[in-house]
């Protein structure tokens, strides 16, 4: 196996088992097994037919995951070039038609979108400030449609994230290093 590639693989629904690859690039983290596990057993009964958004995708395990399990589509945003190709393969691998990836400044594309999501998982690189930032966008431009789910991940060094008001948290869980969060629109 070359070193420049890592391995993954979807943990449940219908493509449970397949393996995808990932660029082994440093700023690449791709959420653990053991946490996808948590979270897709936290939003199971929200996740069929449901519209989804992944906001950072990276090597796009948090979108592929939520079609494995009967989401509707899922849209892809993500700048790096290099990564977008490799997400590209796995999709084709796996024969999916209903995605959308777009290489974009998620910040900047997220101002100009019209669509709203059931879905969005917000998983930026770590110790930036992207958090707060697109959280705030996501509110001003109503990207969010009634009884929507957000999932942010985050690195437990950021401290100053900034949420709406209106954002409860339905779930969250720690570990040494990262804390992950369902968020429910009040």
């Amino acid at each position: 196996m070359k070193k420049n590639i890592k391995i993954i693989r979807i943990i449940s629904g219908k493509w449970k088992g397949k393996k995808i690859i990932i660029p082994n690039i440093k700023k690449l983290k791709p959420t653990k097994d053991i946490i996808k596990e948590t979270l897709f057993n936290w939003i199971e009964p929200y996740i069929y037919k449901s519209s989804c958004l992944d906001c950072f995708a990276g090597s796009g395990s948090l979108g592929l995951e939520a079609l494995s399990r009967n989401a509707s589509s899922v849209t892809f945003l993500e700048k790096n070039k290099y990564i977008i190709k490799i997400l590209k393969k796995n999709i084709k691998k796996l024969k999916i038609l209903n995605t959308k990836i777009i290489n974009t400044n998620a910040l900047k594309w997220i101002k100009k979108t019209k669509k709203k999501y059931n879905l969005i998982f917000i998983d930026p690189p770590f110790k930036t400030n992207l958090i707060t930032q697109i959280v705030k966008i996501i509110k001003i431009n109503k990207c969010l449609k009634n009884k929507s789910l957000i999932y942010i991940e985050k690195n437990n060094k950021d401290k100053n994230i900034k949420l709406p008001k209106n954002w409860e948290i339905y779930k969250t869980k720690y570990t040494k290093n990262i804390t992950y969060s369902i968020y429910k629109i009040k």
